[in-house]
């Protein structure tokens, strides 16, 4: 049975009706994952003295998509010289290497080798090695090794293993100390100031209405003491960072953007299931290891760039794991009310842990002995899922890029869906960043660093500088917000 996308918008069942804004911020990030802090804390470093909020429907930072993942420093080697994905991977590869020089965030520089048995695993990574030659200033460094190379490097690796490229600048990070660490610069900087800057756990948006200087958006609190409050906010810029349900705020907005439901935005989930591993078979394992996109029949019937393969990775304290595999997930119904604090569930919040059958156990030894053949089956052990956002399907031939969508609180009805670039029609600015998956992590410094250049340049401009005394325009200051939070 084919799997359908999942076409859905905030405030479907209108439960939430409009309500006048009465508090006033200048930037509302939507989403405390690793991208939504990386661009508040932009954010705030560039203007200290601009009201920058975050609200977070968890009780947590990174509760999804974010602490799912293999927490891996990826170099950059996959992908389109001119995507998204690339650009940002470089570049956010640099500033995460950079910030552990200075920051105390745990990183370890350990390299990957990508490995292969067959001459179509030999050609593929000859082309990998010249694409990434052509990637400029930032390409990362590659070498190709034979088979032999390979196992003097690991010598755990199979003896069928007959060519591999080696990525000495590929790495793994602490996510959850990179998060607790941008969220901590919202209250200090470096540097001591104290930015206008704070993250509200708990609370949802439910609601998003274009202004005429900005976006009214309102939320809801989830806490026993507050089931079914909502507020509501105007902000001039709306940074729609919600991850795995990151479309349903464009989808809301489709009629008013010369749209019909047929351009909704779709959304797949692709679930990656992990198994940590004890026992043989690695134990002079030093590097992350990765099977070719096309290594035996896994990636069968579907584009490259949708799976990496089985791969070995390693944390910070050198133990193993492997994953993860994908399975994609067809959306299931959702409950028709909020729960008792307010809060609407997904269909997948029950799929954040492996479906551990003997079949998935079996699947999984074979992609490793294929690699490692000294690894065994009873070491093996399920360890977490993650789900990805995906913009396509399984078996979709194209690639499918990171999408940064802007879009003017003015004028949509002359605005586009698919809109990449803000229209200079004035208001407010709300930015959608659609599809972050991996190297979502690696990618997030920078996709911070993008969406603060952005919205200098084309929303406070040349009448806003940096470092100009805070003044909110309805003259509501702190204790208004402090209210609010």
């Amino acid at each position: 049975m084919p799997v359908r996308p999942l076409y859905a918008q905030l405030n479907a069942h209108g439960r939430a009706a409009y309500r006048a804004w009465d508090v006033h911020v200048d930037h509302l990030v939507i989403g405390a994952g690793v991208v939504g802090l990386a661009v508040a804390n932009a954010l705030a470093r560039r203007w200290p003295e601009k009201a920058t909020y975050v609200i977070e429907r968890h009780a947590q930072a990174g509760q999804e998509t974010s602490s799912r993942n293999s927490e891996v420093i990826h170099a950059g080697l996959y992908y389109p010289a001119d995507s998204h994905k690339t650009r940002f991977c470089l570049r956010g590869r640099e500033m995460l290497y950079a910030r552990a020089q200075h920051q105390p965030i745990s990183v370890k520089e350990v390299g990957k080798l990508v490995v292969g048995r067959t001459r179509a695993d030999a050609a593929y990574l000859e082309q990998l090695h010249t694409h990434c030659r052509g990637l400029g200033a930032l390409a990362p460094p590659t070498a190709l090794l034979t088979g032999d190379e390979a196992r003097a490097l690991e010598p755990d690796l199979s003896p069928d293993i007959t060519c591999a490229l080696h990525s000495p600048r590929t790495g793994i990070v602490s996510a959850h100390e990179l998060m607790a660490q941008l969220e901590a610069e919202l209250d200090t900087l470096p540097d001591g100031t104290s930015p206008d800057a704070q993250v509200v756990y708990g609370t949802s948006a439910v609601r998003i209405d274009p202004d005429p200087d900005g976006w009214v958006v309102q939320t809801r609190t989830h806490d026993a003491a507050h089931a079914g409050d909502a507020d509501a906010l105007r902000a001039r810029v709306v940074v729609n960072a919600s991850g795995l349900n990151a479309p349903r705020a464009l989808n809301a907005l489709v009629a008013q953007l010369r749209g019909d439901e047929r351009q909704m935005i779709p959304m797949y989930f692709s679930k990656g299931s992990y198994a940590s591993y004890r026992g043989p078979g690695v134990d002079r394992v030093r590097r992350l290891l990765y099977p070719t996109p096309n290594f035996g029949a896994q990636a069968a019937g579907a584009h490259a760039h949708q799976s990496l393969g089985t791969h070995l990775t390693l944390d910070l304290d050198g133990h193993v794991r492997f994953g993860p595999d994908a399975q994609w997930l067809a959306p299931a119904a959702v409950p028709a009310a909020p729960d008792d604090a307010g809060y609407e569930h997904d269909f997948w919040e029950t799929q954040l842990y492996p479906d551990a059958t003997d079949a998935w156990f079996a699947a999984m030894h074979a992609a490793i002995q294929q690699y490692l053949p000294g690894v065994e089956r009873a070491g093996l052990a399920p360890d977490y899922s993650g789900i990805r956002p995906k913009l396509v399907g399984p078996g979709a031939a194209r690639f499918s890029d990171f999408a940064l969508l802007w879009h003017a609180s003015r004028d949509l009805g002359q605005q586009r869906v698919w809109q990449r670039t803000l229209p200079d029609v004035g208001g407010g600015a709300l930015v959608s960043l659609l599809g972050i998956e991996s190297p979502g992590l690696t990618s997030s410094l920078a996709l911070g660093e993008h969406v603060a250049a952005e919205v200098a340049a084309r929303v406070w401009g040349e009448h806003n500088p940096r470092g100009r005394a805070r003044r909110y325009v309805e003259q509501v200051g702190h204790d208004s917000l402090a209210g609010w939070a």
